[in-house]
């Protein structure tokens, strides 16, 4: 089974929170609450997400987070690289990760991995912020 973890599931749920009060500065603790997130978890995830500079902080008594850029130009797959890494379906086929496998060569399945994370990468890609805040 392929999984992402809470902290991903965690993450996303709050970038669509901020997503939906475009522009509107959202205290950390309502998120926490509204999301039902631990506050030290989500601080810990806004601050990867704050520092790639997908959300932006402001400081003081009326403070808290908001999108850096609007929720048609934040990719799903953006936020989940920053708190998964690089998403892959299999070891073999990961760039980033130094694995070799003997089989590499003669593998006949190796294809379909490929062409599985290449639909994946294209869906993460191609689903933004805005897309998921849309109600139908």
């Amino acid at each position: 089974m392929i999984k992402f973890s809470k902290k991903s599931q965690y993450g996303l749920r709050a970038m669509v929170y901020l997503a939906k009060y475009k522009g509107k500065i959202c205290p950390l603790k309502m998120i926490s609450e509204k999301e039902g997130i631990s506050f030290d978890y989500l601080e810990k995830i806004i601050g990867k997400l704050e520092k790639i500079g997908l959300i932006k902080a402001k400081k003081g008594v009326r403070g808290g987070y908001f999108l850096a850029k609007s929720p048609e130009k934040i990719k799903v797959g953006e936020i989940l690289r920053v708190l998964e890494g690089e998403v892959s379906l299999v070891r073999c086929i990961n760039k980033k990760e130094k694995y070799f496998c003997p089989k590499k060569k003669e593998c006949l399945t190796i294809n379909f991995w490929k062409k599985i994370q290449k639909t994946l990468n294209n869906t993460l890609n191609s689903i933004t912020l805005a897309n998921l805040i849309k109600r139908k």
